[in-house]
């Protein structure tokens, strides 16, 4: 029997209070600590907002608090002082039981893959429409036409133990944003995909943000964020600062073929997603 949302749980979601984006941003932060136990904070004074329909990236060295600050937004865990709101709310104020309801509103690339061993790869990413009372017949072409795009067509029926690092990379990538969240987090995405394919992935998530949906990705990948031009966040040593937006130069040989940015628009030959992402268009 599926559970029944709370009058509180139902606003968060959305059910019965839709959030204006008028009102706030997506994420707000004001001056959030973190640790674990009675280690040092992880995260120091942190504060930052997230706009409706902005694209971020953050940055910063290996144990920056990079992971630890997105594990705060998708509410896998609670900050130790300050103030955290995510669409609206003060998520301290929001009662354990109800924090799936706001979940779902999140999109989520993990580092670590996180799929589901026992299901073939179409299974993974259709497992979040399953779980939102999708009937297979409303998504099946959908996801077909999105395993093809992230270069997974041929596998749709692999297990995961049978896929790559970068197969199932693109798996957990396929999985996070075939529901058009409203927000989506990314951990890495490109930490094990070839270049080209990185560049691809990255018009998926552009493509998406055109669509309102607000992004935030955690990488390394200096080149990436070079290309494609859109604000950074920079942690370091727990502590979090904005940073210039520099576009890298062209490639002497081009392997990322033309720069993202505001008048990128899909190659002809490239196939258009399903799932309405062609046919309107959110605000920003």
């Amino acid at each position: 029997m599926s559970r029944q949302p709370t009058p509180r749980a139902a606003a968060a979601y959305g059910a019965e209070e839709a959030f204006d984006p008028t009102t706030g941003p997506v994420v707000r932060f004001q001056n959030v600590g973190m640790r674990y136990g009675r280690a040092p904070e992880v995260l120091k004074d942190v504060g930052f907002t997230l706009p409706v329909g902005s694209f971020h990236f953050l940055t910063g060295p290996s144990g920056a608090g990079k992971s630890s600050l997105l594990k705060l937004i998708y509410l896998a865990n609670r900050a130790s002082r300050g103030t955290v709101q995510l669409f609206g709310h003060d998520v301290e104020r929001v009662a354990r039981a109800d924090l799936p309801y706001l979940r779902r509103r999140i999109g989520v690339v993990f580092q670590e893959y996180r799929l589901l061993d026992h299901l073939p790869a179409f299974d993974n990413v259709a497992l979040p429409l399953r779980i939102a009372g999708r009937k297979p017949q409303t998504y099946r072409d959908d996801i077909a036409e999105l395993l093809t795009w992230v270069g997974l067509g041929h596998k749709m029926q692999a297990m995961p133990a049978t896929l790559s690092g970068g197969e199932k990379q693109r798996l957990a990538i396929a999985r996070a944003v075939v529901t058009q969240p409203e927000l989506l987090l990314a951990d890495e995405p490109t930490g094990n995909i070839d270049p080209e394919m990185s560049l691809k992935i990255l018009r998926l998530f552009v493509e998406l943000n055109r669509m309102g949906t607000t992004v935030l990705i955690a990488t390394h990948d200096q080149d990436l964020v070079g290309r494609a031009g859109m604000p950074v966040l920079h942690l370091n040593e727990g502590r979090l600062s904005r940073k210039a937006t520099r576009r890298a130069p062209e490639p002497a040989a081009p392997d990322y073929g033309p720069e993202l940015g505001p008048e990128y628009e899909p190659e002809p030959d490239e196939p258009e997603l399903g799932y309405d992402l062609g046919d309107e268009e959110g605000e920003a």
